[in-house]
């Protein structure tokens, strides 16, 4: 995985500029994230995955040939895992984060700031200090989560188990 520092007013507006036109600001639900004074943007390389197991200590395993050698392409999962483990760095420094998509702005993302071809950008993470109160929450926080019955499936898949864990269960 590789980051895309974006530090500043003058940087972070830039990022704004390409993926957010100045008409639809005065109508963008989270304004205070376009105040974050810095930006990270996650990329994930297949090319580094594919060259690291075409070397001769990985290359028995069939993963070096292409991209579609590997059933679930890892190259996103570390770089997500990366994302999660930035967000839980700056928590733990008593900041404010937000990850998000950069959904159809990726490519002009890419150009405006010179990211090289075989980056893929999962997302990126907006950092600084959180807002005291929250004018947009998102209405998936209305939704609230599942219940625990609904998500872990003890020694098998189907009904879902809702009894708590038991001693020797």
């Amino acid at each position: 995985m590789e980051f895309l520092l974006l530090e500043g007013p003058e940087q972070t507006s830039a990022y704004w500029t390409v993926t957010l036109p100045e008409q639809d600001r005065d109508v963008f639900h989270w304004p205070g994230l376009l105040l974050a004074p810095v930006l990270v943007v996650v990329y994930a390389d297949a090319g580094r995955y594919l060259d690291r197991y075409s070397e001769p200590d990985k290359a028995s395993m069939g993963l070096g040939g292409s991209d579609e050698d590997w059933p679930i392409p890892y190259w996103f999962i570390d770089a997500a895992f990366s994302a999660l483990a930035l967000q839980l760095l700056v928590v733990g420094e008593g900041l404010g984060c937000c990850f998000f998509g950069l959904f159809g702005h990726e490519r002009a993302v890419s150009r405006r700031f010179g990211v090289p071809e075989g980056q893929r950008a999962v997302g990126a993470v907006a950092i600084g200090y959180p807002a005291p109160d929250d004018q947009h929450p998102s209405a998936s926080v209305e939704r609230g989560r599942r219940d625990l019955g609904e998500v872990l499936h003890r020694g098998h898949w189907g009904i879902p188990d809702v009894r708590p864990p038991e001693a020797g269960r």
